[in-house]
């Protein structure tokens, strides 16, 4: 068959990279244009522009798909099936109606569970125990559309959105090579999801990644594994941002955001319900350190009965 493939981060690169040297033939790769990044804020291609100009794939990056000049484009590739995997652009109707097959999509969450931008965030942060990708048959709807294959995996107590990623970049590749295979034989139906159980999976952002004190320190713990390794949450003491990169829910009470014990082990600072012990931490202009490490320069500074900024 004929693919085009779309997606712009190395989440989608890991799907291109499986497809690669494969059966089918990958005619061409849409990304998203080239975004400044870094100090020098130089404009950067994603890793799936990367990918395919290393491979000699042609690559299209329009600014959006809705225009009739960047639809007719891609109607002269002729695909037979679509592969859209964290693209970033809307496709709207017209643009899912050309591949001969369709359009399939590879989502970082058990659908309907986390429809959205931040699903795997999203899982930890409401304490599911249970994560994985889903290869749909793509609507003009969000992530709506009938479900081809899923694969599965645990969320542990130790995971973060960096680790939970990872693991669904390497399950995602898989499904949607099988779901290829099923969809070229004629033999792989897709059955529809349930709107009543969708939970929309907002985008995240850095003003969220503010700890609330006053929240209960379960809660907040499994906020600081989802947020890491971005947005990253963090709190004001004494006028200065606090990264906070690990935590551990522990015992202790007192007024929410109040820091009721600092040595070695960590810093612990009371919660709504409970309290959070701080093991891993950043200043402004530092690096990620152990707690330990802070305590013996910066003591006075992370002293009992100073208190986080609500």
């Amino acid at each position: 068959m004929r693919l085009v493939f779309a997606g712009t981060p190395e989440f989608a690169a890991e799907h291109l990279q499986a497809l690669l040297g494969g059966a089918h033939q990958i005619v061409a790769v849409y990304t998203q244009p080239d975004r400044p990044a870094g100090r020098g804020q130089k404009l950067m291609p994603s890793p799936v522009k990367q990918l395919a100009l290393a491979h000699g794939i042609p690559v299209y990056q329009p600014q959006t798909l809705r225009n009739a000049e960047a639809q007719a484009e891609l109607a002269a590739l002729t695909p037979d099936l679509m592969v859209v995997v964290a693209y970033g652009l809307i496709l709207p109707q017209a643009v899912l109606d050309i591949p001969r097959l369709g359009c399939i999509n590879s989502h970082a969450s058990l659908l309907p569970r986390w429809r959205g931008a931040a699903p795997i965030q999203r899982a930890i942060e409401a304490g599911d125990s249970l994560s994985g990708v889903t290869v749909m048959r793509m609507e003009a709807g969000l992530d709506t559309g009938p479900m081809l294959l899923k694969a599965t995996t645990p969320i542990s107590a130790e995971d973060t959105g960096g680790s939970l990623h990872d693991r669904l970049a390497r399950l995602g590749p898989p499904a949607v090579v099988e779901a290829i295979e099923g969809l070229a034989a004629g033999t792989l139906e897709g059955e529809p999801q349930t709107d009543a159980d969708a939970t929309y999976a907002h985008k995240l952002n850095k003003d969220e990644a503010r700890l609330a004190w006053g929240r209960p320190a379960a809660e907040l713990e499994r906020q600081v594994r989802a947020f890491f390794p971005w947005p990253v949450c963090h709190g004001l003491l004494h006028g200065e941002v606090v990264k906070v990169l690990a935590a551990q829910v522990v015992e202790g009470s007192g007024v929410p955001g109040e820091i009721i014990a600092s040595g070695k082990h960590g810093l612990t600072v009371a919660c709504g319900e409970g309290a959070l012990c701080l093991t891993r931490l950043q200043l402004p202009g530092g690096k990620p350190l152990a707690f330990s490490d802070l305590y013996n320069s910066r003591r006075e500074f992370f002293s009992p009965g100073a208190v986080f900024a609500q």
